[in-house]
């Protein structure tokens, strides 16, 4: 019980410590930090167009962070969710409008999957790197982010431009068809469903199954997982293949629900996001539905404090920032005693003798 409340604590603690901060550094800047606190809220939750903006956010945000949790239940840090995502749209709008699909609803699913493909085969290349050449896999994701982002914008602005894309470099635009609608008319759409449904699903398996099981013990202790002949590269590689095939998947609903195409509005950082939402979570699937909620929420109320206090619309990547700080420092709580930490923080001094007379 007392490390089950300790694991509810420590985050929730992290993010208070984050807005006490994020709202001392406002007031320096002569805002009211209570002005900013209740449009922070009021922007991401307060009306129906708030939630709406905020489960619109959320959504990609849900698959990228699985794109960190699962390789993490491996013993993987896999931090290149932004690259997946990037070729997951790519893929997807290349296969909309280079292949013959359907205009249909197959045509829609078999267009994200082949998002989710590239995803799941570029992801999948950080952990082999690992597992067979013995290469970082916390810089190897990293660095293939950002090659996967210089080849989107070399097939956006080349062989995959409209001729029709002047100003904005763009692929050619998804047939009427093959777009993905609003949920009962409204601005979010099924990406959403898709969100909720991985995570569920992907908690449930590595809760309730066999090899989710061996996942989890591959990443607890690789020498028991070898000891027990379980077969850890495989299970290595097929946790970075369903982690990167999330992130394709949301790549390719952003292009198909949202911007229609493939453009550098595509590169809106929501891998990155997605490491904070993993790392706030513990990097269970399950925990990630509501901190994606709350970090879509930040993400929606950006422009209202632009628009009514004069902040910088990237002032809640401040605010992001200092969670993942947080977040990062409530770990030595979390390994040990805060008891003893206060003590090593702190040392006693030793009592003086009293001399004899």
């Amino acid at each position: 019980m007392r490390n089950a409340l300790r694991e509810i604590a420590l985050p929730i603690g992290a993010l208070a410590a984050a807005l006490l901060v994020f709202g001392a550094l406002v007031w320096l800047a002569g805002v009211d930090p209570f002005d900013m606190a209740w449009l922070l809220f009021k922007g991401a939750f307060g009306d129906a167009f708030s939630w709406q903006n905020t489960l619109q956010r959320a959504a990609p945000l849900m698959l990228t962070a699985l794109c960190v949790a699962l390789p993490a239940q491996a013993g993987l840090v896999v931090i290149g969710g932004e690259g997946a995502l990037v070729l997951g749209g790519l893929a997807c709008a290349a296969a909309a409008t280079q292949l013959p699909l359907p205009a249909n609803l197959a045509g829609s699913v078999l267009a994200c999957v082949a998002g989710a493909l590239a995803g799941a085969l570029w992801v999948m290349l950080a952990g082999a790197l690992r597992q067979y050449r013995g290469i970082n896999e916390t810089i190897s994701s990293l660095l293939l982010a950002y090659v996967a982002i210089g080849l989107f914008k070399h097939l956006v602005e080349g062989p995959l431009r409209d001729p029709a894309s002047l100003n904005k470099p763009s692929t050619l635009s998804l047939p009427e068809g093959l777009r993905i609608g609003g949920i009962a008319g409204s601005d979010v759409h099924w990406g959403l469903v898709l969100g909720v449904l991985a995570c569920l699903l992907l908690g449930g398996w590595l809760r309730l199954t066999a090899s989710g099981f061996a996942l989890r013990v591959v990443g607890g202790n690789l020498r028991t997982a070898q000891l027990m002949g379980l077969p850890a590269t495989r299970l290595v590689l097929l946790a970075c293949a369903l982690g990167g095939a999330c992130a394709g998947l949301a790549g390719a609903v952003e292009v198909a629900a949202v911007h229609t195409n493939a453009n550098a509005s595509l590169i809106a950082a929501y891998g990155y996001a997605g490491i904070l939402v993993s790392f706030i979570a513990r990097h269970q699937p399950l925990a990630i539905v509501p901190v994606a909620i709350l970090f879509g929420g930040f993400g929606a109320a950006g422009s209202l404090l632009q628009r009514r206090l004069g902040l910088p619309d990237a002032s809640v990547l401040v605010l992001q920032g200092l969670t993942f700080v947080f977040i990062l420092a409530s770990e030595a709580l979390r390994q040990g005693e805060p008891a003893a930490l206060w003590r090593r923080l702190w040392p006693a001094r030793p009592a003086l003798k009293e001399s004899s007379p």
